[in-house]
């Protein structure tokens, strides 16, 4: 039989209907037709909205952001208590049990008025920097200083400042992936991209042998993970994470760590507070290529505060400067202020104890209630808090990320479809032949009533499609 296709699925049409997704080729054969008729598109065509702007192409929305535009044409709006959203890529933000208050109000001060500097001001890098020495340096002799910092106004900000400097390199990453990392490495034409897909039956683990390889063999300049990873929720830790360093220190590769879910480790119980960074096995903070994004975003729950960092060799971290000064500017000055004293390592280490506590008890309870819906879970989340969901055993079309996304809508439960998690850049692939189409990502990252509608919501759909009697 010949391989499914997308033409084969309808979900897929909404996808490539959507700005930012349509097939490029379409469009190069209706400028060929066009040219081969002597008529201009812009004026002959019906397809004249569909061209853009002269000059301009539209982007590809990240997955989230699609999936809540759907989600948005059937009816879900924010805060309807209706739907239960496991696209969310965000933690809950609401009081969770013995954890710090956080501030309802900030006072400022008449000079933060002004803009701050552009790589944040030098009160949050110390703090950052405070912080990372008490938790992993405390017996080197290299420490970080507010040099090694710089603040920027969220994660893909800083991912952004980081690509931005890249020159001529291999770029390295593995599959699936963050889904923002698409745009990135297809707008800043200097990196060449290379993936290195991952599979099910490896856990999706990066072995330290697998990393050196990969370099060796591809010519690697760079390499950027997201650890622990994001949609999988596995993680590398200890001696494994020592070992990639070594191996960037080694090679001279840059290795490029989103650590924005360090927090979210549920590996060691009997250490909770346990946080995880590459950091901790950095032998000297400004000669090794090692560079790390984290923020409040995450591991304080603090999204709509747009307050991250980027911490690594001095010089890195000047370049990063440089970058942010012609790209967005810079973090908001009070929130950075406000930010400091929750930096305070026993305040953050508190935070840290409280939030594996709390999302532990979700990821058990979603993890519990697939197991009774029939849904297991091959390879359960070490750290984050998404669950990959394998949907190879569902009946066709559902077994399809796109269609089994479009049809929970309809029972108002969200996800992700896997194949936003396959970074393509170029769209060179078609969507239907993605490893990851049979995938969908679920976030335990809202509160608990609402995970329970949409399990609810996830139930009726199995008993709809007769998947469950």
């Amino acid at each position: 039989m010949a391989p499914l296709t997308e033409a084969h699925y309808e979900a897929h049409k909404y996808l490539r209907s959507a700005k930012g997704h349509r097939d490029s080729k379409v469009a190069t054969k209706l400028h060929e037709l066009a040219k081969l008729a002597g008529l201009s598109l812009s004026e002959h065509s019906a397809d004249v909205h569909d061209m853009g702007t002269p000059g301009f192409e539209h982007p590809p929305t990240t997955g989230v952001i699609y999936v809540m535009d759907r989600a948005t044409a059937k009816g879900w709006k924010y805060g309807d208590k209706s739907w239960g959203n496991f696209g969310q890529g965000a933690p809950e933000v609401g009081h969770i049990p013995d954890a710090p208050e956080r501030p309802m109000t900030i006072t400022m001060q008449e000079e933060e008025f002004e803009y701050a500097p552009v790589a944040g001001i030098k009160s949050l890098r110390e703090a950052v920097a405070n912080l990372y020495n008490h938790r992993y340096r405390q017996n080197k002799e290299s420490k970080y200083t507010w040099e090694n910092v710089c603040i920027v106004p969220g994660g893909r900000a800083g991912l952004t400042r980081m690509a931005a400097s890249v020159g001529d390199a291999n770029v390295g990453f593995f599959l699936p992936e963050y889904t923002a990392y698409e745009a990135l490495l297809t707008i800043f034409k200097r990196m060449v991209p290379i993936p290195t897909p991952l599979e099910m039956d490896s856990g999706y683990h990066i072995t330290p042998r697998r990393l050196y390889k990969e370099i060796h063999d591809r010519g690697l300049g760079v390499v950027v993970v997201s650890n622990p990873s994001n949609p999988t929720g596995q993680l590398i830790e200890g001696e494994e994470l020592k070992e990639w360093v070594d191996i960037s220190r080694t090679t001279r590769t840059t290795l490029v760590l989103d650590e924005f879910y360090s927090s979210y480790i549920y590996t060691d119980p009997d250490h909770p507070g346990k946080t995880v960074s590459s950091a901790e096995f950095v032998d000297d903070v400004n000669v090794d290529p090692v560079v790390i994004l984290d923020g409040m975003t995450k591991n304080f729950r603090l999204p709509g505060w747009r307050v991250c960092w980027i911490i690594g060799p001095k010089e890195y971290i000047s370049s990063m400067a440089s970058s942010g000064s012609f790209l967005e500017g810079g973090a908001n000055h009070p929130l950075q202020q406000a930010a400091v004293p929750m930096l305070e390592p026993n305040r953050a280490h508190l935070d840290a104890v409280a939030l594996q506590a709390h999302f532990r008890m979700k990821r058990d309870f979603v993890l519990g209630r697939l197991e009774q819906l029939n849904m297991p879970v091959h390879v359960p989340p070490k750290a984050t808090f998404y669950i990959w969901l394998d949907l190879s055993h569902l009946p066709e079309p559902y077994c399809n990320g796109l269609t089994f996304f479009e049809a929970c809508l309809d029972e108002k439960m969200i996800c992700v479809p896997g194949i936003f998690f396959d970074i393509n850049p170029g769209k060179r692939r078609d969507l239907a032949q993605s490893p990851y189409q049979g995938f969908v990502r679920l976030s335990f990252g809202p509160p608990l009533d609402e995970l329970k509608r949409g399990m609810d919501g996830l139930e009726r759909l199995l008993k709809k499609i007769g998947y469950l009697p």
